[in-house]
This record gives C-alpha cells, sequence and structure tokens, in this order.
C-alpha cells in the first residue's frame, strides 16, 4: 500500500501565515476603501458647509454694502453746498474702501479655513493609510 503524502511541517506552517497575511491585508484593504469613502463624503460636506458659510458671508456684506450707499445718498440729498456734498463724498469714499479692505481680509480667512476643514477629511484619511502597522 501507497504511503500517504504528507506536507512537511514549515511549508504548512507557511501555508498558514500566507493566508492569514492575505486576509489581514485584505482586511486593512476594505477598511482603507470604507475610510475613503467617508473622507470623500466628509469633504463634501465640508466643503458645502463651506460655500454656505461663504454665500452668507457675502449676503451679510452686499447687504451692509448697500446700507451704506443709501445712507449716503440720502445725507447727500440733504447736503446744503456744494462742499458738504464733497465732504459727505469724500468720507464716504474713504469708508467704504476701509470696509471693502476689512471685508476682503475676512473672506479671506474664511476661505482659508474652508480649504483646511474641506482638506482634513484628507489628510486624515491618507495618514491613517500610511501609519505603519504594528
Amino acid at each position: 500500500m501507497a504511503k500517504a503524502f504528507e506536507v512537511p511541517e514549515e511549508v504548512r506552517a507557511f501555508a498558514e501565515k500566507g493566508v492569514l497575511q492575505a486576509r489581514d491585508n485584505y482586511a486593512k484593504f476594505k477598511e482603507a476603501a470604507q475610510d475613503g469613502n467617508g473622507a470623500v463624503e466628509a469633504v463634501f460636506n465640508a466643503a458645502t458647509k463651506g460655500a454656505h458659510a461663504y454665500s452668507a458671508k457675502l449676503l451679510d456684506f452686499g447687504q451692509a454694502n448697500t446700507n451704506a450707499s443709501f445712507d449716503f445718498l440720502q445725507a447727500l440729498v440733504g447736503a446744503k453746498s456744494l462742499s458738504d456734498a464733497t465732504e459727505l463724498w469724500s468720507t464716504h469714499t474713504r469708508n467704504q474702501f476701509g470696509t471693502f479692505a476689512v471685508q476682503a481680509k475676512e473672506l479671506t480667512e474664511l476661505t482659508q479655513k474652508i480649504a483646511a476643514e474641506t482638506a482634513e477629511p484628507i489628510r486624515t484619511g491618507a495618514s491613517k493609510l500610511f501609519q505603519p502597522t504594528a
């Protein structure tokens, strides 16, 4: 009778280790893919919130600038002389340039904040993906 073929213990252990590593790698890949999907969703959520905040800020600025223009026009109509009108015009123009500078700074800061918040899920996901495993 023929002797049964036996796999040497070293080969069996090597094969089992390979299967365990393959399962572990698959689990890591699956987790990375799920995290990637979550990161994409988080990016879109952050971008949507950021776009809303930016639009709201622009509307606030538009309303403030429109109100300032109406106030200026009302004061201009009440001017008693050409020199009063010129002074009102000059003051309004100086104030508006100052206001525009402040508004531009606020929009720049808001844009930087939105960009950072939108990029954070990508940065977090990438750092998880490239962390060494124990």
